[in-house]
C-alpha cells in the first residue's frame, strides 16, 4: 500500500491518503431505522430494554428514530451528494429471523435488497455488519450470549444473510463492539438486556467470540474468493501520569483491549486477565476445547472503533472494585478528562488514535480500516445551517491522526464517520447528536453540518489540510 508524504504537496498545504483509500460513513440498524413492528420484525432486546420505565434518557425508544427504513431513498441520495464512497450500516437480525432461529422474514430481508440496490445504483459499496446490538429477545429469554447455543443461532444468521446478499456485497463484518454487548448489556446492565452479573459478562464475552469466529467460517465456507470478513472492536488507548499506574494501565487495557483482541490473533486470552478476573469466579469454565481455534479463524481486516482516550492511576486500595462495566476490575481509579470533552464527555485527544494505529499494525498486522470515529455535541440550526465547529475540529485532527499512522507505515484502508445521520443513541435517546446529518426529530428534515460539508470536501480531494480545518 502506498503512502504519500505531505512534504511532497504544493504549499505544503495538503496530507493526501493513498488513492485506493475508502470514504464512508457508519449508522446501525436499531438507531436509524424505527419500523420496528413493521413487515413482520420480531421484538430486540433494545426494544424490551427501552420500554422499561428509567432504562433510556426521556424515556425514548427506537420508533421512529430516523425512519430510515421508510426514507432509505433519500438518505442513499444524501450519501450520494457527500461522496461518500462506502456506506457501513448493520441488520436487524429481529428483522430477518423474528425468534433469532428458524423461520426467516422474507419481508425483511428484501428491504436490505432493496437498500444494497439503491447504494449500488448511486456508486455507494455497501459494508455489512451482522450484528449491532439489537440481539432477538426469544434469544434472551433463553440467557442470550450467556447462553452457548446462541453463538451457534448467530452463526446460522450470518450464513443466511450472507447467502442473500452475497452476490452484491464484498465487505462483511460479524460483530460490532462485543466489549459494549458483554459488559454494558451484562455487567452493568447500563444497556440492553440491563443485566447486572459481571461473572455472566465474562462468559458472554467468550460467546460473543465463539459467535464471530463461527459465522466467518460459515461464511467463508460459501463465499467467493473475493470476499472479506472481519470483526469490530472498540480500542482506547490507556494513559497514565507515572510509572506507578502503569499496572492500573495493564488491567484495563486487558479489559478494553487484549481480551478481544488476543484471542483473534490466536494468542487465547490474556493469563493476566483470567488471574485478575478469577477471584469472581471460573468463567472460562464455558471454554470449551477447540474454541479458541474457532475465534482465531483468519479474518482479512480489522474493524477500529476510537472515540477518546481513557486516562486511569492506581487507586490507593488494590482490592477496592473499580465500578462500571469492567468485571472484576480492582484497584483503579479512573480520572477525570482533560481539555476539551465532547457532549458525553469524552476527552477530545486525536492522539490516541495514531497510537493505536500504530499499536494495532504490530499486534495484529491485518490491514486496518476505520469503522468509527466521530463525536456527540449539541447542534442548533440557523438560517438553514448547522455550523458545527466542535465537530468539525474533531473530524478533521482524527484524520490528520489516521495519516501520521500511514505515513509511519500502518496499513489503514480506509475511514468511516460516525455517524451519517443524528440518531437513537441508545441509554442517551435522542440527547446525544453524532451525525454529519442533522436529523429534525420531529419533522425527519435531514440538514447536512459543516462537519457534513466538510468530509465531502476532503473526500473529494482525498487530503486533508495540514493546518486549520478548510478545504478549498
Amino acid at each position: 500500500m502506498t503512502t504519500t508524504d505531505p512534504d511532497t504537496e504544493v504549499g505544503r498545504d495538503l496530507l493526501r491518503f493513498p488513492p485506493d483509500f475508502l470514504w464512508g460513513s457508519a449508522t446501525a440498524s436499531f438507531q436509524i431505522e424505527g419500523a420496528t413492528t413493521v413487515d413482520g420484525r420480531g421484538p430486540s432486546i433494545w426494544d424490551t430494554f427501552a420500554a422499561k420505565p428509567g432504562a433510556v434518557l426521556g424515556g425514548d425508544t427506537g420508533d421512529p428514530a430516523c425512519d430510515h427504513y421508510r426514507r432509505y431513498p433519500a438518505d442513499v441520495e444524501l450519501m450520494a451528494e457527500l461522496g461518500l464512497g462506502a456506506y457501513r450500516f448493520s441488520l436487524a437480525w429481529p428483522r430477518i429471523q423474528p425468534l433469532g432461529a428458524g423461520r426467516v422474514e422474507p419481508r425483511g430481508l428484501a428491504f436490505y435488497d432493496r437498500l444494497v440496490d439503491e447504494l449500488l445504483g448511486k456508486g455507494v459499496q455497501p459494508v455489512v455488519t451482522l450484528y449491532h446490538w439489537d440481539l432477538p429477545q426469544a434469544l434472551e429469554d433463553h440467557g442470550g450470549w450467556r447462553n452457548r447455543d446462541t453463538a451457534y443461532r448467530f452463526a446460522e444468521y450470518a450464513a443466511l444473510a450472507h447467502e442473500r446478499l452475497a452476490d452484491r456485497v464484498q465487505l462483511w463484518t460479524t460483530l460490532n463492539e462485543p466489549w459494549c454487548s458483554a459488559f454494558l448489556g451484562y455487567a452493568n446492565g447500563i444497556h440492553a438486556p440491563g443485566v447486572v452479573d459481571p461473572k455472566a459478562s465474562l462468559e458472554a464475552a467468550h460467546h460473543l467470540m465463539l459467535g464471530h469466529g463461527l459465522a466467518v467460517e460459515a461464511m467463508r465456507a460459501q463465499a467467493p474468493a473475493d470476499h472479506r470478513f472481519s470483526i469490530v472492536l472498540n480500542f482506547c488507548s490507556v494513559w497514565v501520569d507515572d510509572d506507578a499506574s502503569l499496572d492500573a494501565a495493564r488491567k484495563v487495557d486487558g479489559l478494553q483491549n487484549r481480551l478481544f483482541l488476543d484471542p483473534l490473533a490466536g494468542r487465547g486470552y490474556p493469563e493476566d486477565v483470567v488471574e485478575d478476573t478469577a477471584w469472581l469466579g471460573d468463567w472460562t469454565s464455558v471454554v470449551r476445547d477447540g474454541d479458541l481455534d474457532v475465534i482465531a479463524t483468519p479474518i482479512d481486516w480489522m474493524g477500529v472503533n476510537y472515540y477518546s482516550p481513557t486516562r486511569v492511576a492506581v487507586a490507593d486500595d488494590p482490592l477496592v472494585v473499580s465500578g462500571g462495566p469492567f468485571p472484576g476490575l480492582r484497584g483503579v481509579e479512573f480520572l477525570p478528562a482533560r481539555g476539551e470533552v465532547t457532549g458525553f464527555g469524552w476527552e477530545v485527544d486525536a492522539r490516541g488514535l495514531t497510537e493505536l494505529l500504530e499499536r494495532l499494525q504490530r499486534d495484529v498486522g491485518l490491514p486496518l480500516v476505520i469503522t468509527e470515529n466521530g463525536s456527540a455535541f449539541p447542534d442548533v440550526v440557523e438560517g438553514g445551517e448547522v455550523v458545527d465547529e466542535a465537530r468539525t475540529r474533531y473530524l478533521v485532527d482524527h484524520l490528520r491522526a489516521v495519516h501520521r499512522a500511514i505515513a509511519a507505515g500502518v496499513d489503514v484502508r480506509g475511514y468511516f464517520a460516525w455517524s451519517l445521520l443524528d440518531n437513537f443513541e441508545w441509554a442517551a435517546g435522542y440527547s446525544q447528536r453524532f451525525g454529519i446529518v442533522h436529523v429534525d426529530y420531529d419533522t425527519q428534515v435531514r440538514t447536512v453540518k459543516r462537519s457534513g460539508r466538510t468530509l465531502a470536501k476532503v473526500i473529494g480531494a482525498n487530503a486533508v489540510p495540514a493546518h486549520g480545518y478548510d478545504l478549498p
